[in-house]
């Protein structure tokens, strides 16, 4: 019997813990903590579950072909060498009939995790601008935002800081677990933490200070606070004086919110809102981590601008305590570079969808900032978590379904299940119906999957060497060791993507034969091979310089923070933020509705076949306020029709004295694997919370089409449980 223990990055969600991965025998037995004692405690119950994903009889393990009508889920098996010449064939006679424009791409790199920007080199070279992903609504999007006011998307100094403000992020002991602990261990030596959240979620009930605000309110209160740190003078001024841009027209923003309107925006007592300021800015060292909340909101762009500006004006930028400029990791090659952005012309980055109308994470502001990116990060085409050059989703849907204002006729998709995933998923799947050609790269059939013309088995993180470089966020590097073979017809993203590469005459740009060979390409301005690095250790990061922007200035085109967006404003945008209200509720529809809340034992959609987890949460919930529930007639564990006027879904009720009262919470991405031949798309209408959001126009942030996730109107009313599950439970 041999028995191997290596050193794993999981990427079963977004975080990427460290962890060591065992096998007997070829295959994956247990993931445990890592050697490392700072690292040891990051590990969750989704982690210790990767060898029932990885071994799980329902795996996609060979390449299947559709044979039926699209979505009714009939395939042959094919070799992988028939699948690609297939896919490369069909995929040339859309570029020949529509332009490179009519191919678009929806991945996750939190997932496939190897593609090292290889997608965005094929398609650059290729010709087709519209690459997206779900980062474009969490995450990548807040790296985009971040880059209009100094240039860079900071990670916070957990290690250092004295206080921590939560915009309705909630880390748990088995959901961004890293970030858990670091907040555990800053309260532990005396930090304090403010939470901002409609919920008494679980890091509001041990905070320092809980602010209840209505849901989307976020940038009114971030300008409440600024009130009362510019009206105190608690702002650095020598920083603001020296480095900042735009101080006074932001001052005459901020005075359009008197703390008596914050207080009636956002529901929160005025005295409250000015001690939460005066916390955070008198701290010898604060941090506003980043947050999925603030992502996906009617102001989202104004709001992650805001807590930029927070950083800038309190001193909180760049120092020990503070918020890091991190850089690129000059010992590896990012996928800033990978990506070839230069290969693509302006004519068609020009094409990109939402390059005119939603532009703030679009190849048009990376072209405004491309010469500041090159001077201060060495890169012209400086990304972070993919999230700087990116189409906008529900454009790309838009095209796909109705051509407008261009057919897209091809989609790919890897380690993304895309019809669950973006809002008005009624357009994606007409969109998806409309297509000519439709990939998928994934483990297992999820809806999106049994949507496609090809299916290709993907291999998982325990069979793939890799070096993690955070996306560029952080410049840490971190050794993750393939324990086990995949099996045999999976493929790599690196693979998928070189060899579709090599039929379209892109070899001289795709020279690496192998994973390693692209390891050792990435890590060749350090001189060394994977192979030496592994041998090194499992982690490395450069010592931390503080204060760069001294020596260099700031990725911005005035080389400072702009607190006045010279970018927004040269592009017809307000260059000040601003808050705007989301839609209001009504009689008719009387809660404000906030979805994309993530349920501990599953990551995004994933996982809900895992018998171990799914145990865990079996069924979804629509959290509601004891006295919203009786006033309703609603008792705890029935089921429900939440209703918006965009969509419907059905879930069970669960009372939650912790819900502000007037609001509904939503789960994100529940579909059910085990009604698979039973229900259509293996229920993926029943209860997904993309059917219920609109993406309309007036609906959504002006700057980056982001729709609003967090407060928009809906009911609740009593129904049966649904046959489909009836017939299953039973």
């Amino acid at each position: 019997m041999t028995k191997t223990t290596k050193y794993s990055v999981c990427t079963i969600c977004d975080i990427g813990c460290q962890v060591r991965t065992q096998a007997e025998n070829g295959e994956v037995t247990r993931v445990i903590a890592h050697d490392n004692p700072m690292l040891a405690k990051n590990i969750c119950f989704k982690g210790v579950a990767a060898p029932r994903i990885h071994n799980h009889k329902d795996r996609i393990r060979k390449p299947l072909k559709r044979v039926g009508e699209r979505g009714e889920d009939k395939w042959e098996e094919i070799s992988f060498e028939q699948a690609m010449d297939e896919i490369a064939e069909k995929l040339k006679k859309v570029v020949e009939e529509y332009g490179p424009e009519a191919f678009a791409v929806s991945t996750s790199g939190w997932n496939t995790q190897t593609t090292h920007a290889l997608d965005r080199r094929f398609m650059n070279l290729l010709g087709s601008p519209n690459w997206t992903s779900g980062v474009s609504l969490c995450a990548g999007n807040t790296a985009a935002v971040n880059k209009l006011t100094y240039g860079w998307f900071p990670m916070g100094d957990f290690g250092a800081t004295n206080c921590i403000v939560l915009f309705g992020h909630n880390p748990r002991k088995h959901s961004w677990t890293p970030i858990y602990n670091q907040i555990n261990a800053a309260r532990e030596r005396g930090a304090k933490v403010i939470v901002l959240d409609p919920r008494v979620s679980d890091q509001a009930e041990v905070a320092d200070l809980h602010l209840r605000l209505r849901a989307g309110t976020d940038a009114a209160m971030c300008l409440g606070w600024l009130k009362v740190i510019f009206d105190e003078e608690l702002y650095d001024k020598e920083f603001v004086k020296t480095w900042c841009n735009g101080f006074e027209e932001l001052k005459a923003r901020v005075d359009e919110y008197p703390l008596e309107r914050v207080e009636e925006i956002t529901g929160v007592d005025r005295d409250l809102i000015a001690e939460a300021a005066r916390m955070y800015a008198s701290a010898d060292g604060a941090i506003i981590p980043w947050t999925p909340i603030t992502d996906m909101q009617i102001s989202s762009t104004s709001a992650i601008r805001l807590h930029s500006i927070l950083r800038a004006v309190t001193g909180n930028l760049d120092v020990v305590g503070g918020e890091t400029l991190g850089g690129f990791n000059p010992d590896y090659i990012p996928e800033s570079e990978i990506g070839l952005h230069e290969e693509l012309s302006l004519a068609q980055k020009a094409k990109q969808l939402g390059y005119e109308d939603h532009p703030a994470y679009t190849y048009r502001v990376a072209e405004m900032l491309k010469e500041p990116c090159e001077k201060v990060w060495g890169y012209p085409y400086a990304d972070q978590v993919m999230g700087c050059h990116m189409a906008n989703p529900t454009k790309i849907f838009r095209a796909m379904a109705k051509g407008d204002p261009y057919p897209v006729k091809a989609f790919f998709v890897l380690g993304n299940n895309a019809l669950m995933s973006y809002p008005n998923q009624q357009q994606i799947l007409d969109g998806m119906m409309n297509q000519d050609l439709i990939v998928t790269h994934e483990l297992f059939m999820t809806p999106t999957a049994m949507l496609s013309d090809y299916v290709l088995p993907g291999d998982a993180f325990s069979e793939r060497n890799h070096i993690a470089d955070s996306w560029s966020w952080t410049s840490r590097l971190t050794l993750s060791q393939k324990v086990v073979e995949p099996p045999e017809e999976a493929s790599s993203s690196f693979q998928f993507w070189t060899e579709l590469a090599r039929r379209f005459g892109f070899d001289r740009h795709f020279p690496w034969e192998t994973l390693e060979d692209m390891l050792d390409y990435r890590l060749s301005r350090s001189g060394r091979t994977f192979a030496e690095f592994e041998s090194q250790g499992f982690m490395e990061m450069p010592t931390p310089e503080f204060r760069k922007y001294r020596k260099t200035g700031f990725a911005t085109p005035s080389g400072k923070v702009e607190l006045f967006s010279s970018v927004l404003d040269e592009m017809g945008f307000d260059p000040l933020p601003y808050h705007r209200e989301g839609p209001a509720v009504s009689e008719e529809y009387p809660y404000l509705v906030f979805t994309g809340v993530r349920e501990d034992p599953f990551f995004q959609t994933g996982q809900r076949n895992i018998k171990e987890l799914r145990d865990r949460c079996p069924l979804p919930s629509v959290f509601i306020h004891p006295e919203d529930a009786a006033k309703e007639g609603l008792d705890n564990g029935g089921w429900v029709e939440l209703q918006t006027d965009h969509g419907k879904v059905t879930m069970q009720l669960s009372i939650q004295a912790s819900m502000k009262q007037g609001h509904l919470r939503v789960p994100h991405g529940w579909w059910y694997p085990e009604l698979r031949g039973q229900e259509h798309l293996s229920g993926a209408f029943l209860s997904s919370d993309a059917v219920l959001c609109s993406d309309d126009e007036g609906l959504i942030d002006y700057e980056q089409g982001i729709p609003h996730f967090k407060g928009f109107p809906g009911r609740v009313v009593g129904v049966e449980m649904p046959e489909s599950l009836d017939r299953e439970a039973s």
